[in-house]
């Protein structure tokens, strides 16, 4: 479905905001509705790679999704071809951007119409995936975040699903709401394939958790450092004595493996309302940092089941779920990571066999991380030709 610029949202009343309402309603509700926003903005007609830099832009998107009523992550900025005699890059940056989230969210309501063959599917995707640089074994992927809110649970939650079975490869503290960090050391974890006995072309790290205080837990300079390649495999974190240039185990020339194509942070859904000013100012400082180099960044979501009585009930209603919204905007407002890069799940904790409606919610994250950070890498090869 195509919509409108600054002028539908303004100026042509509420009579087509009411069918694009009455039509959403009679849909169903895992059927995507994509909108279009032309351009409205002199920084951007000046400069098509400055559209999600405009506030003006950000603006429009805000007033289409509040009038009918489809979120943010489905709101897609364009500039369609109009007067123009040749293509433009710009534009079909765009233009390609769109419409593969478009196909994309295709696939997953067809994948939902077929539940039982979902987690297969997005399984074959990740274990056949292929690196967009053939010379780079694997692509790293840093795993930070909160004390408590589940970081080496959701490491050991996608080697479950791989696994077909629970496993514990990283060491996860067994007690809720835990005040201090259970991992100690910088741990790079391979994910293998169940079935074959083959690595996978990406690998989990596992940092110290984040806490609101300067004397416990990480600090925002070690995960700097980590996402940069700069911290060496079992390094000990010194929570009082972050690492430094200076130190042994500084690694002051890393190769690209070494380094992290995508950080995640791991927020508890249960408590992000409660969480300390300190420690989101930890994140965003982090955020900051690693933004400036183009690192792509995304927040898993755990513990929705102890936010919301209906999806402990059911798993499958996770985005259906008012409150579950609530918290992906709220950590979207709080660390300033997009609402398209949060991802709800629930990590294994006390399940003793694999559950499959768990399975989908975790591949699905993983999906969408795998796919950022070999964007990523593509960027790096680009800029090295």
């Amino acid at each position: 479905m195509e919509t409108a610029n600054n002028g539908l949202c303004h100026s042509r009343g509420h009579s087509l905001i009411d069918k694009l309402k009455n039509i959403r309603q009679r849909c169903n509700k895992w059927i995507p509705q994509v909108r279009k926003v032309d351009e409205a903005c002199p920084l951007v007609k000046n400069d098509l790679r400055k559209i999600y830099k405009s506030k003006k832009i950000k603006e429009n998107m805000e007033l289409c999704s509040t009038k009918v009523g489809v979120p943010m992550n489905h709101i897609f900025a364009v500039k369609n071809y109009h007067d123009e005699i040749d293509t433009n890059d710009d534009t079909d940056i765009l233009i390609l951007k769109a419409f593969e989230q478009i196909v994309q969210l295709a696939s997953d309501r067809l994948e939902d119409n077929q539940d039982p063959q979902q987690k297969e599917v997005l399984k074959k995707r990740l274990t056949q995936f292929s690196l967009s640089d053939p010379d780079v074994k694997y692509i790293g992927i840093l795993v930070a975040g909160q004390v408590g809110a589940g970081k080496s649970s959701f490491i050991n939650s996608v080697n479950n699903v791989f696994q077909g079975r629970i496993t514990s490869s990283a060491l996860a503290d067994s007690c809720s709401g835990s005040s201090y960090s259970f991992t100690k050391q910088y741990i790079t974890h391979r994910i293998t394939n169940g079935s074959s006995g083959s690595l996978l072309p990406f690998v989990l790290r596992d940092i110290m958790g984040l806490e609101p205080d300067n004397m416990s837990g990480s600090s925002p300079e070690d995960i700097v450092n980590a996402v940069f390649g700069h911290v060496r495999e079992q390094y000990k974190f010194d929570p009082k004595n972050p690492l430094t240039f200076k130190d042994e185990q500084f690694n002051s020339d890393p190769i690209l493996s070494e380094k992290a194509l995508c950080l995640v942070y791991i927020l508890g859904a249960d408590t992000i309302q409660f969480t300390d000013d300190r420690l989101i100012e930890k994140l965003q400082t982090v955020r900051q940092r690693i933004s400036e180099k183009g690192i792509p960044q995304v927040i898993v979501m755990t513990k929705v089941d102890e936010a919301c009585p209906l999806v402990r009930n059911d798993l499958r209603k996770i985005y259906s779920s008012k409150k579950i919204k609530e918290k992906m905007e709220l950590c979207s407002a709080k660390v300033g990571v997009p609402l398209n890069h949060i991802f709800p799940v629930k990590n294994y904790s006390h399940e003793i066999d694999t559950n499959d409606d768990m399975d989908v919610l975790i591949l699905k994250a993983l999906d969408q991380i795998v796919h950022l950070a070999n964007d990523r890498l593509e960027i790096i090869q680009r800029m090295d030709v």
